[in-house]
């Protein structure tokens, strides 16, 4: 099991105990079809929907785990609307539409298990009623919609090497002044480089990133073996090719890692840093990651950009070149009606390019 997978694995352990008789029983149901990651997320929503019950005073309590079947079989579409309305309005949770899509999608999901699928002693469904089924969920964002959102945000043509360059080469000196900032920079330089140029020359999530060990690495023909979203086989890793900008990086990276990090020998992770107090280099973590990309992407003068935009970034430049299936195998898509964002992207590219080119004529 991968890194990330085994963390939320444990994670979702310790959490299900906390929650009503049947929904562990929901959870170990959907376990060899979801992984830990998704299970976990749904696990989340049950006790944000849950709370909102005992505070609203639709459920007796006292704790989550007191919530009764009989109490949901009870909730009206009023209540339904109420907890959307929660969500969408309440500061502190800051859900967009898409977030409230995914927690409804959550419930309907359970609600629908205990109304069709799960049986009492009888062979009567657990619940009886079931109001989520009178839930509609509308798709938040379709690909046009979604390509609308980035257009403007992600790097383009030569900005891609400049970027990178950038982190390489020209950070230092932006930085100069601030000493703490330039003793980090100079110990992870390399590597950060190396992170950022793989990831705009092969599409990699930061999951996949961060799962990755030096194993996984095959220099010669050019390929990466990664575990990809949403496949629950733990035993087989995807190869996934990255492009030949990215092989430098990558060499003077693995020259220095065990010397510069001081690995153990049972550290098999590719990409490693040394935390606080520590003597030797573990897994770099998805959050340091994310924080190292915005870190360079403000002093680069884009602060919108994060590690998915540089994803999205790579893929709008490769399905330039390439056709829609190809682009599809090489992120990972599970459909392709998701790699149609990049269509409205490059149609967008493409016509800015044209107008370039005559204002240069």
């Amino acid at each position: 099991m991968n890194v990330i997978k085994l963390k939320d694995r444990q994670e979702l352990d310790r959490r299900t105990p906390s929650m009503p008789w049947y929904i562990e029983k929901f959870i170990n149901y959907k376990l060899p079809d979801l992984s830990p990651s998704s299970l976990l997320e749904y696990v989340r929503d049950y006790e944000a929907f849950l709370s909102w019950m005992l505070a609203e005073g639709l459920a007796a309590g006292p704790d989550l785990r007191d919530v009764q079947l009989e109490e949901l079989e009870k909730l009206h579409m009023d209540s339904i609307d109420q907890f959307k309305m929660f969500l969408a309005t309440r500061q502190e949770n800051n859900n967009s539409k898409t977030t409230i899509s995914r927690k409804l999608s959550s419930l309907r999901s359970l609600f629908h298990y205990l109304s069709q699928i799960a049986e009492d002693d009888q062979f009567y469904p657990l619940l009886k009623r079931n109001v989520m089924a009178k839930v509609s969920i509308k798709r938040a964002h379709k690909p046009k919609d979604t390509a609308a959102k980035l257009e403007g945000k992600l790097l383009q043509e030569q900005e891609i090497d400049e970027f990178i360059r950038y982190i390489n080469e020209d950070y230092g000196t932006d930085a100069s002044a601030n000493k703490q900032a330039m003793y980090s920079y100079m110990l992870n330089r390399i590597r950060d480089t190396c992170i950022v140029s793989l990831i705009l020359n092969s599409g990699l999530r930061v999951s996949e990133i961060v799962n990755m060990n030096v194993d996984d690495l095959d220099l010669k023909k050019k390929l990466l073996y990664v575990f990809r979203k949403g496949k629950n086989d733990d035993t087989f890793k995807t190869p996934v090719y990255f492009r030949q900008e990215a092989m430098y990086n990558l060499q003077l990276y693995l020259a220095q890692r065990d010397s510069q990090y001081k690995a153990p020998k049972r550290e098999k992770a590719l990409f490693l840093a040394i935390a606080n107090g520590k003597h030797e280099g573990s897994r770099m973590t998805k959050r340091a990651i994310q924080e190292m990309v915005i870190k360079y992407a403000k002093r680069f003068g884009k602060p919108y950009l994060s590690v998915h935009k540089l994803r999205h970034s790579f893929a709008t430049d490769y399905y330039l070149r390439n056709d829609l299936y190809k682009t599809q195998e090489q992120l990972g898509h599970a459909s392709p009606e998701t790699t149609q964002i990049y269509a409205h992207l490059t149609d967008r590219t493409m016509a800015e390019a044209i107008d370039r080119q005559k204002r240069d004529d």
